[in-house]
């Protein structure tokens, strides 16, 4: 068996995103030991799983960076989840061959970073599939987002563990990490660090089983 762990930077308020989608309140306390931090988490995976929206904007943009958390990111391996998943795996691989084609050479994408995205795995069956990924023996398997298939993930008891990094900002209006209609969770605190910034890193793993 090899564990879920949901990976997500969180407002003091439970937000992981501005009203608008904003992710820039992230980046305005991340300091160097907060980036190791989530470079070595994204490192300790064999597997990172997203929604359809996030693996659009993340195959557009990692395979093209130069962050620290761009390496780990393009290395290993990629499964989305769609209910139109070879629909969504077309459009990427055009999309980032277009892409690609428009920049200079001295910025073009290394040929094994663009093929780690064209390659992802696709799927349209949420519960089924992290049941058989997660009954597999190997490293963790690291949730990203969006905020609708986090929210599935969570209310279909999939999460082993929560890696959250809260950042010292409250947002009033955005998208939610846990959802509404989730019953009553009980975590358990197994790790926490702060960080110089403000931003706290804090662990937890649910007290219930994995499937309600």
């Amino acid at each position: 068996m090899r564990p879920l762990i949901l990976k997500m930077s969180m407002s003091l308020d439970g937000l992981i995103g501005g009203p608008n989608g904003e992710l820039d309140w992230i980046f305005r306390s991340m300091d160097a030991t907060a980036t190791e931090w989530n470079v070595d988490t994204l490192r300790n995976a064999d597997l990172h799983v997203m929604g359809r929206r996030a693996f659009e904007g993340m195959s557009l943009h990692w395979p093209f960076s130069v962050e620290p958390f761009a390496a780990p990111m393009n290395e290993i391996p990629k499964m989305f989840f769609s209910t139109r998943p070879a629909e969504v795996a077309d459009r990427a691989a055009r999309a980032l061959t277009h892409t690609d084609s428009l920049r200079e050479p001295a910025d073009k994408a290394p040929h094994a970073a663009l093929e780690s995205w064209t390659d992802a795995r696709a799927s349209n069956d949420l519960a089924g599939d992290i049941a058989a990924l997660t009954s597999q023996p190997g490293k963790p398997i690291l949730a990203h987002g969006g905020a609708s298939f986090l929210q599935s993930l969570i209310a279909l008891g999939l999460v082993d563990e929560y890696r959250l990094l809260i950042h010292p900002v409250a947002l009033g209006n955005g998208p939610r990490l846990f959802p509404e209609s989730v019953h009553s969770m009980e975590l358990t605190l197994v790790e926490a660090h702060i960080f110089p910034s403000g931003a706290t890193a804090q662990v937890y793993h649910p007290r219930r089983d994995r499937h309600p």
